[in-house]
């Protein structure tokens, strides 16, 4: 098998391989959206290949049932109308199935190959993905661009980068020789064969369709299973754009591109549950909501089974330097897709006798006016609160918005519509900040998924703690904020809370927010509470995709 396309990507991987060992800053794919990068009309012509999409049957030549299907709605206001094939899972399996095995013999560097491509290849289209991202998730086009184009596949090349150490850790031929006596000695060689694990599915989630599928995706992929990609009902054409593309590049490699496919569902009528419970699916990567996250470990016992859920994320407040700069940080972590994110803070801590800051204290209820002050300023303009807070996707967080003014704690800022000039009929909406003591558990202590924040009066910074690590022991957390000027102070914060599995950032003040993860550095989700039970990415996340089987022959 021809490793052109592994000598053509070879120093990309051998710079993401030193880039997980180092662990600083460092992708190969320009997250700006300029035309001096991606083209001078990059950015026009991804507008005009999304639009060819709207109205149409998306077409991929997969084994399929009979008709079409297709549930997606824009967030903006915009019709959609896109049909995909209808699934028919017994005849896919079988069509991966069929296709692993020459998959599987072609080699670690010829799989490396075609998914370092099929990478390259995606990020030539960032454009285009980051439109049908924009108005199939309602983020606001530089996070659609950013987060569903180059930070996604900053995942996907970081999980294939560990996948090529873990399947090239090891030689595929060894002689062993063993002295018996004196005289004589037995040798063996020793062939070891990397054995994919069969069938995997690629469960997406509606938020981040790309991000939090390309991780499971490439990892299953190089290492030589047959992949179902199965999206969020809500969420289907950025990951319909990328299979495509994959099968694209299989189909020019001389690869049956039906090692990769496509299964699409509505709301009403779900498959999911049949997919990942299939005797030949050896493999699921969830991302989603923990409930469902929950019945999928449970309920896949024929898998191995990678989660990346949800959790109650807090952030405590201890001492600050300066308040305004910290208020500002938070701020835009509240808006930034308006709660939207797995990483968003919900739960800020502080307590009733207030914070330092310097000689000063402020007191709670000034500590608590000044992030509404920051929320206030940094959404005051329509036109840059839409770009930060893009659209609300799900009818269910607007009800859950609105439900809780009335639930028993004082609103301090109650959300509000904001009118977008380029798509008048976008659901925009502003979050909502609410004031509540620590005794009402009831209203904080659950994810309260979309543009909502608690402010909560504790006894201490120590009370505090205690409540952030009761939450993620109980509900998962994803993120954490600490911020406090005592050195004391964040190292027992960081080690009380980095023992509940909770990854901690502390005091940031500038252009770096505690809901963002940046790939082949940061590990997002710990895999060490309930928020989920694997890591993008880690070794464990991409090694037990396969197996290595040995065969011996004695010389």
């Amino acid at each position: 098998m021809s490793h052109s396309l592994f000598e053509t990507h070879q120093k990309t991987l051998e710079a993401a391989v030193e880039a997980i060992h180092k662990r600083d800053f460092w992708s190969p794919y320009p997250e700006v959206p300029s035309g001096r990068i991606y083209g001078e009309h990059a950015k026009k012509e991804g507008w005009a290949a999304f639009e060819a999409r709207r109205n149409s049957t998306f077409s991929i030549g997969q084994p399929a049932g009979a008709g079409t299907v297709g549930d997606e709605k824009s967030p903006f206001g915009l019709e959609l109308n896109i049909r995909y094939p209808s699934p028919d899972l017994g005849a896919m399996i079988s069509a991966a199935s069929d296709a692993a095995a020459k998959w599987r013999d072609a080699g670690v560097a010829a799989r490396t190959g075609v998914c370092l491509e099929a990478l390259d290849r995606l990020n030539k289209r960032s454009f285009e993905i980051a439109f049908a991202v924009m108005q199939t998730t309602g983020q606001a086009f530089m996070m659609a661009f950013q987060a569903g184009g180059p930070h996604a596949q900053d995942r996907g090349l970081e999980a294939v980068a560990y996948a090529y150490e873990e399947m090239t850790r090891h030689p595929t031929v060894a002689t062993w020789t063993k002295r018996v006596s004196k005289t004589d000695s037995v040798t063996l060689e020793k062939r070891f064969r990397l054995v994919p694990r069969g069938v995997a599915a690629v469960v997406g989630c509606s938020t981040f369709p790309t991000w939090n599928s390309y991780p499971g995706l490439f990892a299953s992929l190089v290492t030589g299973n047959a992949v179902i990609v199965k999206p969020h009902p809500r969420a289907v054409l950025p990951l319909a754009m990328t299979v495509e593309i994959v099968r694209d590049v299989l189909s020019d490699q001389g690869f049956d591109p039906d090692l990769v496919t496509l299964a699409v569902d509505t709301l009403d009528k779900p498959i999911t549950g049949d997919l990942v419970t299939h005797p030949q699916i050896g493999i699921v990567d969830y991302t989603g909501g923990t409930e469902y996250g929950n019945w999928i470990e449970q309920n896949a016992k024929q898998a191995i089974v990678f989660t990346e859920k949800a959790g109650v994320n807090c952030v405590v407040f201890d001492s600050v330097s300066d308040l305004k700069a910290v208020t500002g940080n938070l701020a835009f972590s509240l808006g930034l897709y308006s709660g939207q994110m797995c990483t968003a803070p919900q739960n800020i801590f502080i307590p009733k006798s207030g914070i330092k800051s310097g000689d000063a204290v402020i007191t709670f209820d000034d500590a608590a006016a000044a992030i509404v002050k920051a929320l206030n300023w940094l959404l005051g303009e329509p036109a840059r609160a839409v770009e930060i807070l893009g659209a609300i996707q799900n009818e269910r967080t607007l009800e859950r918005i609105e439900s809780v003014g009335t639930s028993g704690a004082e609103v301090l800022r109650a959300s509000e519509s904001v009118a977008h000039e380029q798509f008048p009929d976008a659901c925009v909406r502003t979050p909502v900040v609410l004031k509540t003591t620590a005794d009402r558990k009831d209203l904080f202590m659950r994810e309260m998924f979309g543009p909502i924040a608690y402010i909560i009066a504790t006894e201490s910074t120590d009370h505090s703690l205690e409540l952030t690590v009761e939450a993620a022991r109980a509900h998962g957390a994803i993120s954490c904020g600490l911020y406090s000027t005592d050195a004391g102070v964040l190292d027992r914060g960081v080690d009380v809370l980095t023992a509940a599995g909770v990854p901690v950032s502390c005091n940031l003040t500038g252009q770096v927010y505690v809901n963002q993860n940046a790939a082949f550095s940061d590990f997002h989700v710990t895999g060490a509470n309930p928020a989920g039970n694997a890591t993008f990415c880690d070794a464990a996340f991409v090694a037990s995709r396969f197996r290595l089987v040995e065969s011996r022959v004695q010389v």
